[in-house]
């Protein structure tokens, strides 16, 4: 198990421009430091990163350093509200849940189940991998159990810092199992007291399980609160 409290790491040099100031731009920086300093600066101080370009045919992706306004969320603040095919999804499903147990296992195969191509490159596995570490990243794992083995079938990763959750990728090779892992991290995280779950830009898909969108000024202010609460990942 990553350890806690988490391992601060060596500080980094590299400084954010601020998202908070009037008419800041969504992407505020680019490059490729995914060092565990540089990652927790930009996430304390509402960035995130995101590479782009096609990893399919060998392109050598740009990485973009991100804090979008609208920015998306799931509500902690009151017990899910899951639709009805979910709920008897998690009533009746067969897999075992697992915290932590396949983190870089996860952070591959969400990038490996995309057949447009992924933005989780080699040097973001490797960053968060050291993050996991220390401490600071996490995973829920979906297993599939047989007689003769045990198949990681769906499962989500993110980075927890204090009481904030940044929801990064999720995988699924069942129906829904990516869905159990969503709703098992939410589960957690409202045991735990975390009070921002953060999954940074909306798609269809997460607007079905609940999330919402806020500004990111208010998502600054709520930040700004969660990452000072003592909230540990079990």
């Amino acid at each position: 198990m990553p350890p806690f409290p988490p391992i601060e790491p060596p500080a980094t040099c590299v400084r954010f421009p601020n998202p908070g100031r009037p008419r800041a731009p969504e992407v505020l920086a680019t490059g490729i430091d995914f060092r565990p300093g540089t990652v927790l600066s930009a996430y304390r101080s509402g960035i995130f990163p995101w590479p782009h370009g096609d990893t399919n045919d060998g392109e050598v992706p740009v990485v973009l350093w991100f804090s979008p306004n609208p920015r998306a969320v799931f509500s902690l603040d009151e017990p899910p509200h899951w639709s009805r095919s979910l709920r008897r999804t998690l009533r009746g499903h067969p897999y075992e849940i697992t915290i932590d147990c396949a983190f870089s296992q996860v952070m591959q195969l969400c990038g490996k189940t995309r057949p447009e191509g992924t933005w989780i490159i080699p040097e973001l596995v490797e960053g968060y991998a050291s993050l996991h570490e220390l401490g600071w990243a996490h995973s829920v794992e979906v297993w599939e159990s047989t007689a003769n083995s045990r198949v990681l079938v769906g499962g989500i990763y993110g980075l927890a810092v204090g009481g904030m959750f940044a929801g990064e990728s999720m995988f699924h090779l069942r129906t829904d199992a990516s869905k159990i892992a969503f709703a098992v991290l939410v589960e957690k995280l409202r045991a735990a007291g975390f009070t921002l779950f953060d999954v940074q830009v909306q798609n269809p898909h997460l607007e079905s399980l609940g999330c919402h969108e806020v500004s990111r000024r208010e998502y600054l202010e709520r930040l700004k609160v969660a990452v000072l609460i003592p909230a540990r990942l079990t």
